[in-house]
């Protein structure tokens, strides 16, 4: 892997790694509003965390084919 390659691919995991804290984070208080009735606020942020799962799969691919030019 070149060095680029490399940075990018490390950068990109950090990246991820704080949008699954991120993600974790926001599920809790989804399931804390929930819990109070607003019904409606929990149903959209699951649907944010729904894309941000989606763009975690992208980030991941990107990571593994950055690192797989290095092989």
């Amino acid at each position: 892997m070149t060095n680029n390659n490399e940075t990018m691919a490390d950068a990109l995991e950090l990246l991820l790694l704080n949008q699954h804290a991120i993600a974790a984070g926001l599920e809790e208080v989804a399931l804390w509003i929930e819990a109070r009735g607003s019904v409606d606020t929990h149903d959209n942020i699951t649907t944010a965390l729904g894309t941000l799962d989606l763009n975690a799969d992208a980030i991941t691919t990107a990571i593994e084919k950055l690192r797989q030019n290095h092989q």
